[in-house]
């Protein structure tokens, strides 16, 4: 019997008009998600606008993701940004450093050995996202944790049901220059500046961002720290062991 995920990849979908939308942001929405059944098989691809409709998610349709996060290797300060206002979902929520999706339309995207493609993929992204050089986030310099599956509303119309989440650290030193149309503001935080954040009801934040500083992030974090190097500067490639990457992480 087929899962519910194949099924859907093999349903008739429900589409939408986003011509109300801003122009760029609907353009990106025809880039294609790379599809997966429940055990992070590759099955096929969609457009992000057909991935994301909440009801095509509520069929079961699953795509492959990354959540990366960057750290500046002198502080261990973590780099956030606030989605642009013009995203079409979760605009004006504050973020790790880039969220996004390995893509079907290009080819080494869809290496799936030792996550090369989810690497490649942040690696692109936070160009694109937020003007970070490539030659300053080497995707071998990427220490993957692990993979966390969720499903998070929008707005009622929007969503995410990452099937495949892959949790990727990167510490370097990086030059900013935002994209305006992907990102409102950005700022460099430690610990007790995200936790005062969270605790500031005037901040809305994404809800995966959420669930990984609950279960995860802050523990990540402080063994970052403790591994600092005798230079007293911190390496994402020390985290190599601490989680379990081959087991994938159900949140709610």
């Amino acid at each position: 019997m087929s899962s519910p995920a194949v099924l859907a990849a093999r349903a008739a979908l429900a589409s939408i008009d986003l011509s109300n939308y801003d122009r760029e942001q609907s353009r990106l929405m025809d880039e294609r998600c790379i599809l997966v059944d429940e055990e992070d098989n590759a099955i096929g691809a969609m457009d992000k606008k057909t991935c994301h409709l909440m009801e095509n998610i509520n069929k079961g349709l699953l795509h492959r993701a990354f959540s990366a996060f960057v750290f500046r290797p002198s502080d261990g300060k973590l780099l956030l940004q606030q989605r642009a206002t013009e995203k079409i979902t979760f605009p004006d929520m504050w973020t790790n450093t880039c969220c996004s999706h390995p893509l079907d339309d290009f080819e080494n995207e869809r290496i799936e050995k030792d996550q090369l493609g989810v690497r490649i993929a942040a690696s692109r992204k936070l160009e694109h996202e937020l003007g970070i050089p490539p030659s300053q986030t080497p995707v071998d310099q990427f220490q993957y944790l692990t993979r966390i599956h969720y499903l998070a509303p929008s707005d009622g119309l929007w969503g995410e049901h990452e099937g495949f989440d892959y949790i990727l650290f990167i510490t370097a030193d990086v030059t900013v220059k935002p994209n305006l149309n992907e990102i409102r503001d950005y700022k460099w935080v430690d610990k007790a500046e995200l936790q005062s954040m969270f605790n500031d009801s005037s901040n809305s934040f994404t809800p995966w961002f959420k669930l990984i500083a609950r279960d995860f992030l802050f523990g990540w974090w402080d063994e970052l720290l403790r591994r600092k190097g005798s230079d007293g500067s911190v390496s994402a490639k020390s985290l190599a062991g601490v989680a379990d990457g081959s087991k994938v992480i159900k949140m709610t």
